[in-house]
């Protein structure tokens, strides 16, 4: 029988005191772009997931210094959150209504998928299938509009659809919901709230919090 796994996804926002150890005791850790709360979320990555379309992905494969970064170097493997051709269909709508995103659609997957084979590691796209399916369940709290789901929330749901096994925990951190006007961070906070209450998901503050309170901290 398969040995039950705590994969953690750790996010950019804060993380409460003794995150640290907690997700580097974690069987599997995903982290995202440039990786900054390494140190106070502790050390350990072992894939890191890419916004591989616009700015950010042009910005992180420019130059050195992603490349080069300690969690950057210590992942075995690297995921592209947005699907090409699902961004290519979005290319002329959201033209039309944002007009400063004239880049945003445009890919970079090639240069990740290069970068990791060149360094011996691999690279993946979380299929357009988990975005869409996404965008359906984000409907039910009637979100303003936005552009698109936050790259971590893709993450969960592609977690959660193929990568976590029955007995498997998934633990959250570093997720805020705070960021990007864009996305739909208000209606991502009550999807999260949702899979915390049905027991799919957890969230390491709250691991946390009662960890303390039963100790009398």
């Amino acid at each position: 029988m398969t040995k039950a796994r705590t994969i953690a996804i750790v996010g950019n926002g804060s993380v409460p005191e003794g995150a640290a150890a907690r997700i580097d005791a974690a069987d599997l850790v995903v982290r995202f772009n440039d990786c900054r709360t390494v140190g106070p979320a502790g050390r350990r990555t072992d894939i890191v997931a890419v916004c591989n379309t616009g700015r950010p992905a042009l910005a992180m494969l420019a130059g050195g210094a992603w490349k080069g970064s300690e969690p950057v170097r210590m992942a075995s493997e690297f995921w592209g959150v947005r699907d090409p051709a699902t961004f290519a269909a979005m290319r002329g709508p959201l033209g039309e209504r944002h007009p400063e995103l004239d880049d945003f659609c445009d890919d970079y997957s090639q240069g990740f998928a290069t970068f990791a084979a060149t360094t011996k590691r691999s690279f993946r796209l979380v299929p357009g299938s988990v975005h869409t399916a996404l965008d359906m369940q984000l409907a039910a709290f009637a979100p303003a509009p936005y552009v698109v789901p936050s790259s971590g929330l893709v993450v969960v749901a592609d977690v959660l659809e193929g990568l976590a096994g029955a007995g498997d925990s998934v633990l959250l951190a570093g997720f805020g919901h705070q960021g990007w006007q864009w996305h739909p961070l208000a209606a991502e906070r009550r999807w999260v709230d949702g899979l915390v209450a049905a027991g799919r998901l957890a969230r390491l503050d709250n691991e946390l919090i009662d960890t303390s309170s039963s100790q009398g901290a």
